[in-house]
């Protein structure tokens, strides 16, 4: 297992390198900020649910982090939210998704946007997924890119425990909207 995290960690760092490139800015920021400690890997299974599809695995959300890498197996049930309708990610073999988060959206000053996304149950076959998320320390500032910022500076401290009171408090998370100037 610590092979594959390993890889996929990686896989998520180049990706984010990438992004940041294409955006003009350093690459070596999420090297410097993305500390193994803080990154991790969650493993999920859904089992069949006879209500499906009123009854969902994964309620609809955005991703807290920079990047999620997402393997899926070949049950599906993962949709995106595009234009307003939820659009099926069906499962291809020996394929990844990779997700923005709320974080990257932040820190590319919403030219990359941060994808909600949902699970819904299925009536026959239990599913499941493997998703890396690529995270900073919790001291690591998150600064818009660009002339003009859409989202004030916050600390990832700030930005988690943020998301934690509304949980707690709403019981959804409110994300970004929050750290908007």
């Amino acid at each position: 297992m610590k092979q594959c995290t390993t890889i996929v960690a990686n896989l998520a760092e180049e990706l984010a390198e990438i992004l940041a490139e294409m955006l003009g800015q350093k690459s070596n920021f999420f090297k410097e900020n993305c500390v193994p400690s803080m990154c991790y890997i969650r493993m999920n299974r859904y089992p069949a649910c006879p209500f499906s599809p009123q009854v969902f695995g994964l309620m609809p959300h955005t991703d807290s982090d920079f990047l999620t890498i997402l393997h899926q197996d070949h049950v599906g049930g993962l949709q995106v939210l595009k234009d307003g309708k939820w659009i099926d990610i069906n499962p291809k073999q020996d394929t990844l998704i990779v997700l923005i988060g709320d974080l990257f959206q932040a820190w590319s000053n919403g030219v990359y946007k941060s994808v909600e996304h949902r699970v819904i149950a299925n009536k026959q076959f239990e599913r499941f997924s493997t998703a890396y998320f690529l995270c900073p320390s919790y001291e690591t500032m998150i600064e818009s890119r660009g002339e003009s910022s859409v989202y004030k500076r916050f600390s990832f401290r700030e930005f988690r425990q943020q998301v934690q009171d509304d949980v707690k408090r709403y019981g959804h998370k409110i994300g970004l909207s929050r750290f908007i100037l």
